[in-house]
Order: structure tokens, then sequence, then C-alpha cells
């Protein structure tokens, strides 16, 4: 299938706002003042778009993903960009949460919508497998690199619990080997990325498979940097040291490549900043489910100073490493 793309485009309200703001404000009226700030405002060039991606749960029957791509004005010269993936739960506010102050950087973002491809509308249809949505975000690579605003070789990706799992399996060479073509991130960020999963031979036993067959390994990395983002109440890893941990023994033999930053008090998914909700998920409580058949619960809670503070890490660090 061929690339496609819808662009939309509109004009901003910059020069209109500077305007008032360099005369005295009685001298605007009412109606001038409301039409300044409400004129439309778009970051760039905005593109809803559709690419192909392999479909592991059915081969031969390929999955067309949709995505919304935004590229900041920032003259001619090509840009890096920032691939963005959803929970489980699918594309809520964290996505345009991130875009904003990534654009507003000069770096362009794609989000992407795994589950509308696979007619999953709850969490609780979601994938059998991390491994099974890895396609799609080295597909969304390969698109970014044919984008002609796009510098395919200064590419990132940032995902939220489930779409931090497909962050982090992105950065190993078993699944870049499999699926990317030969193309690899140059950068990763994960956040709440369930870290107690990774090479853990029980947990993927109880799926009646392997670590690398399920998509948790993360053993040889691609080299790129990786940042892990947790909070210290977290309901899947109970805090932050699963992450810790898994950063340690990834960096003694990847020379310091892993960091982690742990946000003291906040829950898992504490950068949604929309209302509190509580869900049941069996691989939360460092996968008691699976062992006591009981379904442990999920606690999100928003903490708005510091999902800020998360965010201008996330834009710190990309701008650093693209």
């Amino acid at each position: 299938m061929a690339w496609q793309w819808l662009k939309v485009t509109g004009l901003a309200a910059v020069a209109a706002v500077a305007a008032l703001g360099s005369t005295p404000a009685r001298a605007e009226s009412p109606a001038a003042l409301l039409e300044a700030l409400t004129a439309p405002v778009v970051p760039g060039e905005v593109s809803f778009v559709q690419f192909p991606s392999p479909n592991l749960a059915s081969p031969g029957s390929p999955l067309t993903i949709q995505g919304k791509l935004t590229v900041p004005r920032h003259g001619h010269r090509k840009l890096p960009a920032v691939l963005i993936l959803h929970g489980s739960a699918g594309v809520d506010a964290r996505g345009d949460f991130y875009e904003s102050a990534l654009n507003a950087a000069g770096i362009a973002t794609l989000q992407i919508d795994m589950w509308q491809a696979r007619g999953v509308t709850t969490a609780a249809q979601r994938p059998t497998a991390p491994v099974l949505t890895y396609p799609d975000a080295f597909s969304a690579l390969q698109f970014l690199a044919q984008q002609p605003r796009i510098d395919g070789s200064r590419v990132g990706v940032l995902g939220f619990s489930w779409g931090g799992l497909v962050s982090m399996g992105t950065a190993e060479r078993l699944y870049a080997g499999q699926f990317g073509g030969g193309r690899t991130f140059k950068a990763h960020v994960a956040h709440y990325p369930v870290c107690y999963a990774w090479n853990n031979a029980a947990l993927a036993g109880a799926m009646h498979t392997t670590p690398a067959q399920y998509g948790v390994q993360w053993l040889n990395l691609t080299g790129a940097p990786v940042l892990l983002q947790v909070g210290s109440l977290d309901d899947y890893d109970k805090g932050s040291g699963p992450c810790e941990a898994l950063a340690r023994a990834a960096n003694a033999g990847h020379g310091g490549i892993v960091s982690v930053n742990a946000y003291p008090g906040a829950t898992h998914g504490w950068d949604r900043l929309m209302v509190p909700m509580t869900v049941t998920d069996p691989f939360a409580d460092l996968g008691s489910y699976f062992r006591t058949g009981v379904l442990p619960t999920v606690h999100f809670k928003p903490d708005v100073e510091q999902a800020y503070q998360a965010r201008g890490r996330v834009v710190r660090f990309f701008a650093r490493h693209l």
C-alpha cells in the first residue's frame, strides 16, 4: 500500500496577540481581544496519515495504522521526530501533552493508534503479547524516514505503559533485527513500562512462551540511550525498584545508556492529566495474579506538578540525543 496523507493547515494568531500586547489595553475592544485570543494557532503542518504494518497475529493480512503527524515550521531544514505510543486504554491526553512541548522545541511528532487497526475498543481486548505491536513502531519509523521534512536518522520513540513496552522492545537488537529492516531508533523513552516483566522467564512461562517470543527480552541493546520514568507508587512494579534493577543489569554490558527517573508518591500514569481512574490488570502487583488468581488493582492519579517535570525531562532528553 502506498503512503497516504491528508494535510491540514491554518494561520497562527501569534502576530495578532503580539500586536495587542504592543498597544494599551484600553485601545482594544472586548470583541477584538476575544477574536485574537481565540484565533486558531496551529503548531505546524498537521497531517492525518496511514501506513501499512505487518500483522503477526494474521500473517498475510497487513494492518493499516493511522496517526497524526505534526511537523513544526522551522525553515527548510529537516527535523528530528518522536513517535508517540499510547497505553492499554488507547490514545488519550498524554499524547497531546507531550506532543505540544516537543513541537515547541522544534521536534516533529507522530502519534499512532495501535488499537484502531486491530478493532480493539477496551483494554481487555489488547493483543496477547507486546511483540505483536513491535512491527507498528518500526513501520512508523520507515514512514517517518520517507517524509521530506523529517531526518530519518534522528527519530526517537516515547511510550506510555503498553507503549512503554514497545519503546523498550525497539531498543533490543533481537526485535530490531526481526522487524526493523536495518533501521533503529536513535533514543527511547518508556514511562512505567512494567519493568519486572523484562527477562522474566516465569512470567513468560505463564503465557506458555519465552521472554524472547513474548517480547520481553532485553539483553542485547542497540546502543541508543534509554530513559525510564516511573512512579514510586506504581501498582505494576510496586515502585521503582524493578526499573532500577533492570537499568543496572543493562548498563553493566552497555556502558551506562539506561537512566531512570523515579517520581515520589506518583502512581501509574501520573502524567495522564485526566480524571483519576482505577482498573484491574493481571500483570499488576508483580504478576501476583498468576500465583493467586486474584486480579490486582491499578490506580491512575494525576500529579500535575510531576507531570510537567516529566514532560520537561522528556523534551530535554530528546533535544540532547536527536
